[in-house]
């Protein structure tokens, strides 16, 4: 039976993916601070060389590591308009998620929390994090004009406190796995969101 020859972009990508997994892995086992293009390409069985010329620098693969990362983390949200609904099935598809945390998620936890001392991450990480906190202020928004949430509620102010929250639990999460029950917490956490937010 013939084979399929993969194709250049097929290769390229496949060479990527497996660079990416193995900045994940040192990432989760040894911090951000340990990661070098030669340990990558060791890692993933490449030379240096391989990662140098997909990525360029440390720079640029810790900022395709981290979009890597953070992409799908709730999936079955693309297609849900702006809203109270969205905002609540994002709050409990993340915690949810958190209990089943896999490499590439571990590693954006980490990286995150060493974007506070990290100079080569606190730029990245500050954009992806107004990225995130710009999509919960628009479901808030969007719910204050469908009716469904209160008024009175500040859209910026929820959105710092809901990142707050999920980010810290994932964090508590990585620490302490056994101490830290996913599966009922998310529903306590969207239903305190739900009433905290909801119309009277």
């Amino acid at each position: 039976m013939p084979t399929t020859r993969r194709t250049q972009q097929e290769r390229r990508e496949h060479t990527e993916t497996a660079l990416l997994h193995a900045a994940a892995e040192l990432v989760v086992e040894q911090g951000v601070r340990s990661l070098t293009l030669a340990r990558v390409g060791e890692r993933a069985g490449y030379s240096r060389g391989i990662v140098t010329h997909h990525f360029g620098a440390k720079g640029a693969l810790l900022e395709r590591l981290a979009r890597t990362t953070q992409t799908g983390f709730v999936p079955g949200l693309t297609d849900l308009p702006p809203g109270l609904d969205r905002l609540l099935r994002l709050i409990d598809g993340y915690i949810g998620a958190l209990g089943e945390a896999g490499l590439m998620h571990r590693a954006f936890l980490l990286l995150w929390a060493e974007a506070a001392t990290a100079s080569e991450l606190a730029p990245l990480f500050r954009e992806r994090d107004e990225a995130f906190r710009a999509d919960l202020r628009d479901d808030v928004t969007a719910g204050i004009t469908d009716g469904d949430v209160r008024p009175d509620a500040d859209p910026a102010e929820v959105a710092v406190a809901v990142v707050g929250q999920l980010r810290g639990i994932g964090l508590q999460r990585l620490l302490t796995p056994e101490g830290i029950t996913t599966d009922t917490l998310r529903h306590s956490v969207t239903d305190h969101w739900h009433r905290a937010l909801r119309t009277p």
